[in-house]
């Protein structure tokens, strides 16, 4: 849980996804569609990417990925997010991230 907090850190908007996932892609698109550039560590090519899902899972991530971290803190996988957006809340959020 240590290493995932820390990376969770060490950018404004981090994003943990897995290669395959589509909801994944479809969240990251649309932080760059907001002019936000999230960090992506995709935790299927992770050496301890099972515990970094695991740690996600403790965390209280219904679904492993996307798990999205805006200051350092979780915000939730694709259903918050698209919840967040949806209010207008998600961009207030990204303002102090977009380039």
């Amino acid at each position: 849980m240590d290493k995932l907090m820390r990376l969770a850190s060490e950018k404004g908007v981090v994003i943990f996804t897995k290669s395959s996932c589509c909801l994944c892609y479809a969240v990251n698109i649309l932080f760059q569609e907001l002019g936000v550039s999230p960090v992506v560590h995709e935790i299927d090519h992770e050496p301890e990417g099972r515990e970094m899902e695991k740690a996600l899972f403790r965390l209280g991530c219904t679904a492993p990925v996307p798990a999205v971290f805006i200051g350092g803190k979780l915000m939730g996988s694709t259903n918050e997010i698209m919840s967040l957006h949806l209010s207008g809340s998600l961009t207030q959020l990204l303002k102090p991230y977009q380039t």
